[in-house]
């Protein structure tokens, strides 16, 4: 992935590009770290408002859990992520499994319908540079696209949740079957599902989650901001905007054809077709890279310690399961 980055950029300057990182600000380099803590802080948090009628639960323990799913996804790239913080929650907290896993899925669901509006903000009403092709076309298609289906999978979640308390259904047969296969494993699947389809009843909860997943987003817009301003690089306010859509659905691709790294190209891509030079821009992307690589896998394994949970065995347990799954 790091070597794709540098064959992208292999015309570079390597004087320039290691004097960019050598000299590099620390304090925006701090308020990167920083930023990067607190987008992962305001996405525990936003998660407790969704799980709080299920159980309040500490903003910060759930944010721990985000963090180790991470971590652990980083050191075993097998999308386990979900998993491990579900898993995390319902140990320490006795829950079952299914129904934080179903409340972090409509977090992550919600994410995806704001994402897909900022991406509708970027097309019709922000700047994009000029690039070969209709690329405002493409970002305002996938935007839809993404708002659609997100919107869908919400809409068949809270519209399934009711058959789901109903034998005879087909929804109900299928999952009943799955869990008596398990053989024990997902016993109470259907319940537990349909336990954790659930959504705030206070009227603050309900919009602290939709303000968090915009504040979230302006947070993730800004790395790029401390990153390029620790190098000496300043764009216009929606040139970041534009970094964050263009990347986020450069990643999206890149995972759907198994292309590693799709985030660091797509990156790569907009800021040299914004005009930055290729030294600064590597540094930009590089910073913010390992910067969240350091922080994902430190706080996860950390809080994974803290919790009494053996590293490894929990690794290749889940690892195990999503290997099962996918056979």
């Amino acid at each position: 992935m790091i070597a794709v980055l540098f064959w992208i950029y292999r015309d570079l300057d390597v004087g320039s590009f290691g004097a960019a990182l050598k000299h590099a600000n620390p304090f925006w380099l701090s308020l990167l770290a920083f930023t990067i803590l607190l987008e992962q802080y305001l996405r525990g948090w936003k998660w407790r408002q969704i799980l709080y009628d299920l159980k309040p639960i500490s903003s910060f323990r759930l944010c721990g859990a985000i963090f180790a799913g991470y971590g652990a996804a980083i050191l075993v790239p097998l999308g386990i992520s979900p998993l491990v913080r579900a898993y995390l929650i319902a140990r320490l907290e006795n829950l079952r499994m299914a129904s934080v896993l179903t409340t972090s899925a409509i977090e992550r669901f919600i994410d995806g319908v704001v994402f897909a509006l900022i991406a509708a903000l970027v097309a019709f009403g922000g700047w994009i540079p000029h690039i070969e092709g209709d690329v405002r076309t493409a970002i305002a298609v996938a935007g839809v696209v993404n708002f659609i289906i997100f919107s869908a999978l919400l809409w068949v979640m809270f519209h399934g949740r009711t058959p789901l308390s109903r034998d005879e259904v087909w929804l109900s047969r299928a999952i009943d079957w799955l869990s008596a296969k398990a053989k024990g494993h997902l016993d109470n699947l259907r319940e537990s599902i349909r336990t954790g389809i659930i959504w705030p009843h206070s009227r603050s909860r309900q919009g602290g989650v939709i303000g968090a997943a915009i504040l979230m987003k302006a947070v993730a817009a800004s790395h790029f901001l401390w990153a390029g301003l620790a190098v000496g690089v300043v764009l216009d306010p929606m040139d970041y905007v534009f970094l964050m859509v263009f990347a986020g659905f450069a990643m999206v691709i890149g995972r759907f054809i198994r292309v590693p790294g799709g985030f660091l190209l797509g990156a790569g891509f907009a800021l040299d077709q914004l005009g930055v030079a290729s030294e600064p821009a590597l540094a930009m992307i590089l910073l913010n890279y390992t910067f969240t690589i350091i922080l994902m896998v430190g706080v996860g394994l950390v809080f994974l310690w803290r919790s009494g949970v053996d590293i490894r065995s929990h690794i290749r347990t889940l690892a195990g399961a999503k290997d099962h799954d996918t056979a």
